[in-house]
């Protein structure tokens, strides 16, 4: 069903890519590119759907690393056609959207048929008995708040590109490079972030506090030791990432020193990841959500009234700033959710 509603919605998207790229005041040199590349890469958004739903799926019960697989299936096939379609072919920027499509294919078949061959619960066969309306209801109950943060944020996300479109093409080359390295270098802490969410709600689900806390704190060590890792590992290759893509010499100068202010924050940003999956492993989803949100909005607010400090910079230092939010944020909520299970427990005693 959902992959029906946005196939709708692609198709939707596809007709007003260059409508949709006018109102962001995309330059008029990056137009005619940009709107070949959005209108390809749409054509991915009903796998993403359906790939999500599996993935959910498989997580819940239990099965992680298939969507690692998966992801990292997409991965492998994405590089190759980009560089057969980009380098070897010459196909340019609808190469590499033409790639990410194929790869998000790849993905999604292989999720799914993994998820169908090996458990007969995720099989759908005519006549057979699936819609159960408590289930429903629950699953609304979990899965809306994160889904208005999602669509909060992608709305967010429109606002900062209509901003950074405003430094010009060289900074809008750099800065969308950087992001597109940048996530590829957050995969292992978004990854880190799903374990320990799943590992704590399959522990509080079956009454084992204790080892869910448990969990969290050696999740959490790990998410500070990678993040770590990864912030030493980019802050001095930034530039020649950057390169990489073929970008010019000032979009990689730009590059480079969006990398040396956004990479000293990972370990920010990665134990903000541990805290909210922990959060969500115990099925306190909508704050989670509305602390995304507030972070958003301040990242909005901090480009806008910073500017006139950091340049085209401030989009590294509102970012940054908003992740110091989010932690803040989370490990408050995660304290006073610890004194109030310890008060629960002192009282049943």
């Amino acid at each position: 069903m959902l992959g029906g509603i946005f196939l709708i919605l692609a198709a939707l998207g596809i007709c007003f890519a260059e409508e949709l790229l006018r109102l962001l005041h995309t330059t008029r040199e990056a137009l005619p590119l940009a709107t070949d590349y959005l209108g390809i890469v749409l054509a991915g958004v009903p796998f993403l759907a359906v790939y999500n739903v599996y993935s959910a799926a498989l997580r819940g019960i239990g099965d992680s690393r298939a969507p690692f697989y998966a992801v990292l299936l997409s991965s492998v096939v994405n590089v190759a056609l980009d560089v057969l379609f980009v380098a070897i072919w010459g196909w340019g920027v609808a190469g590499a959207a033409i790639a990410t499509v194929i790869a998000q294919a790849a993905m999604t078949v292989f999720l799914t048929g993994y998820g169908i061959a090996k458990y007969p619960l995720l099989r759908f066969r005519p006549g057979r008995q699936s819609f159960d309306r408590a289930m429903l209801v629950r699953g609304c109950r979990f899965g809306i708040p994160p889904m208005l943060q999602s669509s909060v944020s992608s709305v967010g996300s429109l606002i900062l590109q209509n901003f950074m479109n405003g430094f010009g093409t060289q900074t809008v080359a750099a800065v969308t490079t950087a992001y597109r390295v940048d996530s590829i270098v957050m995969v292992p802490i978004l990854n880190l972030g799903s374990g320990i969410s799943t590992l704590v709600a399959q522990n509080c689900g079956a009454g084992q506090n204790l080892r869910a806390r448990s969990i969290f704190r050696v999740g959490t060590a790990v998410m500070a030791a990678v993040s770590l890792l990864l912030t030493v590992l980019v802050i001095p290759t930034g530039g020649e990432l950057i390169a990489l893509f073929g970008a010019g010499p000032e979009a990689v100068s730009i590059g480079d020193a969006f990398f040396r202010r956004i990479a000293c924050f990972y370990v920010v940003y990665g134990l903000a990841n541990a805290v909210r999956s922990y959060l969500e492993g115990m099925g306190d989803v909508v704050y989670s959500s509305l602390a995304g949100m507030a972070s958003l909005v301040c990242r909005i607010v901090l480009s806008y009234t910073l500017v006139v400090f950091f340049a085209n910079m401030v989009i590294a230092w509102a970012e940054a700033l908003s992740w110091v939010l989010l932690l803040l944020l989370y490990v408050v909520r995660a304290v006073w959710k610890e004194r109030q299970w310890k008060a629960e427990n002192r009282f049943q005693s």
